[in-house]
């Protein structure tokens, strides 16, 4: 009868295990989906000239500029492919 309370233990203490692993993961998961966004709302602020949204002085975007290399990258392809035959079709179309 000991074994089974010691079997029973065992799947307990397991099944805890697995399901605070799948938490976890799904937590990373959240926190580095809101990262990457608050990175894009950051990049509108800074950026924001580019798109006609008022932005702040330009000696702190020029100061910040070395910092957003993987965004001005990032920009630069949505510029881009903004201007391909198919993404101007698929304008036409109000495609979403």
């Amino acid at each position: 009868m000991m074994s089974f309370y010691s079997w029973l233990k065992g799947q307990i203490a397991s099944t805890i295990q697995v399901s605070e692993r799948v938490a976890r993961a799904k937590a990373v998961g959240t926190i580095e989906a809101e990262l990457a966004e608050m990175e894009n709302i950051f990049s509108l602020l800074v950026l924001g000239s580019f798109v006609g949204i008022p932005s702040p002085p330009v000696q702190i975007s020029l100061d910040l500029m070395p910092h957003m290399e993987r965004e001005l990258i990032t920009m630069l392809e949505e510029v881009d492919t903004a201007t391909t035959p198919i993404s101007r079709l698929l304008s036409t179309f109000d495609v979403g």
